[in-house]
């Protein structure tokens, strides 16, 4: 299983539509990937933090991929597309991290 966290980093100037994400931009990532992909959550920092820290990234959405290959297939076909409705919702650049799920949510070790 493959996980694909695409991540904001925070700054006071940042601009981040969470509405335009999660009504338009998110829905078009799932329906062109389509059964290759699972959402695996978006999440909007607390503000101010907590515990005394502010939160190094200002959002993050989370996709689950059966395999490498069916993700390399999906997000290769239409990153053009995905990169091109940035701008429509944000002017952070993202940080993505690619990982193979070695333990699965709800599950203990």
């Amino acid at each position: 299983m493959i996980k694909v966290s695409v991540l904001y980093p925070d700054r006071p100037d940042a601009r981040f539509d969470m509405d335009y994400y999660t009504r338009k931009h998110v829905p078009l990532v799932l329906e062109r990937c389509g059964t290759d992909v699972e959402p695996a959550g978006i999440e909007r920092a607390l503000p101010g933090g907590a515990f005394g820290m502010d939160a190094p990234y200002r959002a993050a959405g989370h996709l689950i991929f059966a395999s490498r290959e069916g993700m390399e297939r999906s997000l290769g076909m239409h990153m053009p597309e995905f990169l091109a409705d940035v701008p429509n919702f944000t002017d952070i650049q993202p940080v993505v991290q690619i990982s193979e799920v070695v333990l699965e949510p709800g599950r203990r070790p």
